[in-house]
């Protein structure tokens, strides 16, 4: 699918309400940061478009309350709300709240989200053991003479139909300084289908005359990977259309970040195990089939000063691996954490994981991550009471498998040769062949990297818009060498 998203931002809004009267002049912290105190309310309405997904509107904001301004960048309560639909059915729809003072010398943080995605992506396991092909869902008679029409499957050759609920509850407690206990509850709700071809086509109607390249209009007979993954028995009929998840979580912190949303300063690490159940309504419960499942998770961030809070280099490595049970695929596309922060945790690829490489790129029961920025705040202004600043953030991303699918070639080989589909293509279209004609073993370890750069403007050091710009470093990983993710807040 070829996407062009333009975003249209209508305004930058920011509204400080004072509990108290205002003071003429305002008091600074150590670092020189004008001190806020009272309430404090950002929003960004924004306008999109999308060749596949259509039109969007939207809008989202940020509540902070900041007290006295004792605990100034820190807020007392953080109110987040974001709401955005199009015109063919992909939306986000979520409501989350963050407070440190809400429950004495504990932060709590509830979050409540419903996002319907039409053609959420799904390129095959094991990273680069899978093939990725642009010319399958790529090509344009006028403009992109470089594929092949004969290749062309569907714009909707690597999606898959994803509707997901998700209510979290989390909590912090301190053990001792800067050591915490973590605990949280909650439940991941996934809704799963092949692409609905006749919404996404809409008026446009597919006229088998005219060979498939060269109509805008899908063929709702093509089979997208998502539909050969289940037809071959690498998706399981028990977790091929979604199923409904409560989890159980439990781990340790250690923090000693000068601030939460950009710190300048410090250390973050957690370790923590997710116990998940599995229901599905469709063909009974996928705990029958072993869905049930246990998974461990570990990170490290590190800030480190160069300059004042003007300059940080900041890196964070990571992991998560299943250690009992199995998980089914579409949730190994779910980067567990403790609090939920963003609109959604995807790993790995995209926005939120690995940017500049395509999103869910590497699907496997494990994986490993890193990101490496040097944050640099360029210029600080004020308007009005606001506090502002403009900042750049060059990065580096890599991520790897460490659980990969077992992918057992004869039994492959003789799922594609029952295949009776006349548009599928040769086996090496799919998968990495050896030698011996297997599927290549060799190719599941080899990372996946990407690099980049970004902009960063924020108000008040907790209200920040990123927009980043990003390429793979392997055309297997993304055939654009331009990627944009405009969102809020840094990845880390």
């Amino acid at each position: 699918m070829k996407r062009y998203i333009v975003f249209i931002f209508v305004a930058l809004l920011a509204v400080s309400l004072q509990a108290a009267k205002k003071e003429k002049v305002q008091a600074t912290d150590s670092l020189g940061r004008k001190i806020k105190k009272g309430w404090n309310f950002g929003a960004l309405p924004s306008v999109a478009f999308d060749a596949d997904l259509g039109f969007q509107g939207g809008a989202l904001a940020n509540v902070y309350y900041y007290g006295d301004g004792s605990q100034y960048p820190e807020y007392i309560h953080s109110i987040y709300a974001e709401a955005a639909y199009t015109t063919k059915n992909y939306g986000i729809f979520r409501v989350n709240y963050d407070s440190k003072y809400l429950i004495p010398n504990h932060r709590l943080t509830l979050d409540a989200t419903y996002q319907p995605d039409a053609m959420c992506d799904f390129y095959g396991y094991n990273g680069y053991q899978s093939v990725y092909d642009q010319d399958f869902h790529k090509w344009k008679k006028d403009q992109n003479k470089m594929n092949d029409p004969a290749q062309y499957q569907s714009r909707a050759f690597y999606k898959y139909k994803r509707d997901l609920f998700r209510f979290a509850a989390d909590i912090e407690g301190t053990i001792w300084k800067n050591i915490k206990w973590n605990a949280g509850i909650g439940v991941l709700g996934y809704m799963i289908d092949e692409c609905d071809i006749a919404m996404l086509n809409g008026k446009k109607e597919y006229d088998p005359n005219i060979p498939l390249a060269d109509q805008k209009a899908m063929n709702d007979q093509v089979e997208g990977l998502y539909e050969k993954y289940e037809k071959w028995g690498l998706i399981d009929m028990n977790e091929a259309n979604g199923g409904w998840h409560p989890y159980l979580r439990a781990g340790l912190t250690y923090d000693s970040r000068d601030q939460r949303t950009c710190p300048t300063k410090g250390i973050y690490a957690d370790a923590f195990f997710t116990y998940t159940a599995a229901f599905n309504a469709k063909y009974g419960q996928q705990a029958d089939a072993g869905y049930n499942h246990l998974q461990f998770n570990l990170n490290f961030r590190h800030y480190v000063p160069i300059y004042r809070d003007r300059v940080t280099f900041a890196y964070r490595v990571g992991t998560q691996n299943n250690i009992a049970g199995k998980s089914p695929f579409y949730m190994n596309t779910y980067l567990n954490t403790l609090f939920i922060q963003r609109v959604m945790y995807e790993g790995l690829g995209g926005a939120n994981s690995l940017r500049g490489i395509m999103r869910n790129r590497i699907l496997a029961n494990g994986f490993a991550y890193a990101n490496v920025e040097l944050r640099t705040k360029v210029v600080k202004f004020d308007i009005g009471r606001q506090h502002f600043y403009i900042g750049l953030a060059p990065f580096f991303d890599l991520g790897l498998i460490t659980q990969p699918y077992k992918l057992d070639s004869q039994v492959v080989k003789t799922a594609y040769a029952a295949d009776k589909d006349p548009l599928k293509k040769e086996l090496s279209e799919y998968f990495v062949l050896d030698a011996e004609g297997n599927i290549d073993q060799s190719k599941v370890y080899i990372p996946h990297m990407a690099a980049g750069v970004g902009l960063k403007v924020a108000m008040n050091e907790n209200f920040v818009l990123s927009v980043d710009w990003a390429m793979s470093l392997n055309k297997q990983d993304n055939a654009k060498w331009a990627n944009f993710y405009i969102k809020m807040g840094y990845l880390f």
